[in-house]
């Protein structure tokens, strides 16, 4: 399994006030993820804004991004909903419209306990597209224990997980550990953008990165370097981001990356409310920490 290995980037998902997907400036940000060389894309995850879609719109979102990367760059699909019907519909939206791999958060209101997590999972595995689990509890407050994931992972169809930062930054043991519970071909990967050359020079096998929804050319960079073990190199390039982890950790990477679009040139758009757009004098910070960047 190579979908869920290398560089996976998530872009924004644009829209207007009303929540229409604007096709056009998706594109822009699909094709430079593309010619950049990433290895996969991750539509509608969290920083696609999934969670504030209809389901017509997060159709309208990947029937685009198929017309746009179809057959040319993996494109994964989140397909989390609060009702499990929910989301094997968005599933099957998202495999007839030809993407290549779905990603499933376990979204709630009731906090859920693992054996509904695991059904939930399984339910919208039979799908049949490789799926990717998504850990973060950040936004859903689950957290998957080691034995859910190594539950999960003897499904059929999952065949992955997309975990946040370690705890300790433990990244070396974490793999271990769930490398020993799970088959050898699960893949393992990381989010949250500033622990990621630590999490690449530990042998996790993905990046889930933010940043290289618009700044994918110094993602990819940074992977390489850290995929081919220099520690040196990858520190380097690391180094660079840092203004950036900063204001990620700061204001959060949502909000900061609806700036970079715009500084960029590459779109005018706001988050959806009630997320409100960074501060005026935010924006200043964002040019300067791009201003560090080989952004190509």
């Amino acid at each position: 399994m190579t979908l869920f290995r290398g560089l996976s980037a998530f872009p924004l998902t644009p829209t207007d006030a009303e929540g229409i997907v604007d096709t056009e400036a998706l594109a822009r940000f699909l094709e430079r993820i593309h010619h950049a060389g990433a290895d996969s894309i991750g539509l509608l995850g969290s920083t696609g804004g999934y969670a504030y879609l209809t389901r017509e719109q997060r159709k309208r979102a990947v029937q685009a991004a198929v017309e746009c990367i179809g057959g040319k760059t993996p494109l994964v699909v989140g397909v989390g909903a609060l009702r499990t019907d929910e989301a094997q519909a968005l599933a099957r939206d998202a495999k007839s419209a030809g993407a290549d791999g779905l990603l499933l958060a376990p979204m709630s209101y009731v906090p859920l306990k693992e054996d509904e997590v695991f059904e939930h999972f399984g339910a919208v595995a039979k799908v049949d597209l490789p799926l990717c689990i998504y850990n973060n509890p950040g936004t859903t407050r689950f957290t998957f224990s080691d034995a859910l994931i190594a539950r999960l992972a003897a499904v059929s169809n999952i065949v992955a997980v997309k975990m946040p930062l370690a705890a300790n930054d433990d990244y070396a043991g974490e793999l271990a550990r769930l490398r020993q519970m799970t088959p050898d071909t699960f893949t393992i990967g990381y989010s949250g953008d500033w622990g990621a050359a630590d999490a690449l020079l530990a042998g996790c096998d993905t990046w889930y990165s933010v940043a290289a929804g618009l700044l994918a050319a110094p993602a990819l960079a940074l992977t390489r370097a850290a995929q081919s073990g220099d520690a040196v190199e990858a520190a380097r390039l690391n180094h660079a981001f840092e203004p950036l982890w900063t204001l990620f950790k700061r204001y959060g990477s949502f909000r900061v990356m609806f700036v970079i679009a715009d500084l960029l040139g590459l779109a005018h758009v706001q988050p959806p409310r009630p997320v409100l757009p960074l501060p005026e004098d935010a924006r200043d910070d964002v040019r300067q920490a791009l201003g560090t960047l080989e952004i190509g």
